[in-house]
């Protein structure tokens, strides 16, 4: 809705002395050569600049355009006395919709109209404070008037607050979704595969999609106790959603019965109250899970196919596949330790362990840059620093016996970070099965730091994992 409307005076003067320094601040900027030699000298009042920018938005001196912003579904309406040249640097939508218009009306979502402020307020400084509340709000509006360097802006703020927990990963996703930001969608993805636990016993866990839930129960990188906490947190959410059979039953034949022991199975079909509504539709593959079971995996492999995903081990937290170290003072010197896991996931292999021995360094340096005593002319040459090291952790079987024969091992490092008490998953490195070390483990940490986002207390909390996987039954999905 456009309607013409009176332009509010103010002082052309001070206008024009904002785009004066505008122009001087841009110049100043410059090196001027004078004499044959280069000015090292410069002006900067980008400072003043801005303040005399802020000025111009406060008290709308020399405002040649009215936005009244109206809040949909109420009668509230907020006037901003601006300059159809500010906002038309920032936004070719702005120049379109105002043209020769002296006063527009815009109608926004109530919890748009309530950042307008923020909006206008960037447009004029470059810069605004958020809240997480108002990240969506805001790449609203930036990608409504097309301002690509505020929606950069907040989806780098919302990728990192989910980084670090703060962030609500669901309905970010879903927000995501809706506008096609495909790396905000991956980053929320990634949050929820690597915190599921934290978040199916959140409030959270009740907003999650049908699509979302889906995208969750087929990832092999779910870091969760073990696959009963999976399906406990699926049977809370049917309980919740009340989705259609179709939708339930789908989820529910997403869950990997081969790697829940046969005891708890038998109490599933005994309690489960999924499974008493949606229990034929996954008959198959409990039948499947206990056949698993109950016979050695070479054995099994003679009948059934076995190379699918339903035998591939998620990220479990369960001491049967991994264990924590947490390491104190990490940039001090190497450390090591040791721990077991079960040698397969299925029930055959139950009683059957597997020791490795864990050794972490500091600061270990690649062959080229370590310390080369001399040169062929005989002159030393300098050492290598410490700081030129990184971080190296190396995984290794204690033995190499007949119990590991014919499995490979996935090797997967997690490291924590807390938040509100909580200690979240934050990075998370694999090992290709073939190898002992993750090239690339915490290869931008800076380990001396205190507050270093890899540290909690001055700690490094990692939780070891080894998926065992029958190399000669079972490929990895590419």
């Amino acid at each position: 809705m456009l309607r013409r409307g009176h332009r509010k005076p103010g002082s052309w003067g001070s206008f024009w002395a904002t785009l004066a320094l505008v122009g001087l601040a841009t110049r100043a900027a410059q090196r001027a050569d004078v004499g044959g030699e280069a000015a090292g000298a410069s002006i900067n009042h980008s400072q003043m600049l801005l303040q005399r920018l802020q000025d111009l938005l406060r008290q709308g001196n020399a405002s040649d355009v009215v936005l009244r912003v109206q809040a949909a579904g109420t009668d509230e309406v907020r006037a901003f006395h601006a300059h159809r040249l500010l906002l038309g640097m920032h936004s070719e939508l702005f120049r379109e919709l105002l043209g020769n218009q002296s006063e527009v009306l815009l109608q926004e979502p109530r919890d748009c109209a309530a950042v307008f402020d923020k909006f206008i307020r960037y447009l004029y400084c470059g810069e605004l404070t958020i809240l997480l509340a108002q990240a969506i709000p805001l790449h609203r509006l930036a990608t409504k008037y097309r301002v690509a360097s505020l929606q950069r802006g907040v989806a780098d703020y919302m990728r990192a607050h989910l980084a670090g927990g703060a962030g609500p990963a669901v309905g970010w996703y879903h927000y995501a979704v809706s506008t096609g930001d495909e790396a905000l969608r991956e980053s929320c993805l990634q949050f929820l595969a690597w915190n599921l636990s934290a978040v199916a016993g959140s409030a959270e866990w009740g907003a999650v999609s049908p699509e979302l839930l889906a995208q969750l129960l087929q990832r092999s990188d779910l870091v969760l106790q073990d696959e009963l906490e999976l399906f406990h947190a699926l049977e809370a959410w049917l309980g919740r959603a009340r989705p259609p059979p179709t939708v339930a039953e789908r989820a529910l034949r997403a869950i990997r019965y081969p790697m829940i022991p046969p005891a708890q199975l038998f109490q599933l079909q005994a309690r489960s109250a999924a499974l008493a509504r949606h229990g034929l539709a996954v008959a198959d593959l409990l039948l499947q899970a206990y056949q698993f079971h109950a016979a050695s995996p070479l054995h099994y492999a003679k009948f059934f196919h076995v190379n699918g995903s339903a035998f591939l081990p998620r990220n479990y937290l369960a001491p049967a596949w991994g264990a924590p170290w947490v390491i104190n003072n990490p940039a001090r010197d190497d450390r090591s330790t040791s721990f077991q896991t079960q040698l397969g996931p299925s029930g055959h292999d139950a009683g059957r362990r597997i020791t490795w021995n864990v050794l972490f360094s500091p600061r270990w340096l690649p062959v080229s840059l370590r310390p080369v005593y001399a040169d062929t002319a005989g002159t030393a040459l300098p050492a290598a620093r410490p700081e030129d090291g990184r971080p190296r952790l190396v995984v290794t079987p204690a033995s190499s016996g007949g119990d590991a024969a014919g499995v490979s091992f996935q090797k997967t490092v997690l490291v924590g970070a807390r938040h509100q008490g909580r200690l979240l998953v934050r990075h998370a490195y694999s090992f290709h099965q073939s190898s002992e070390e993750a090239g690339d483990f915490l290869a931008h940490a800076d380990l001396q730091r205190r507050n270093s986002e890899y540290l909690v207390e001055n700690a490094l909390h990692l939780h070891l994992i080894v998926k065992p996987v029958y190399h000669t039954l079972i490929r990895t999905p590419s």
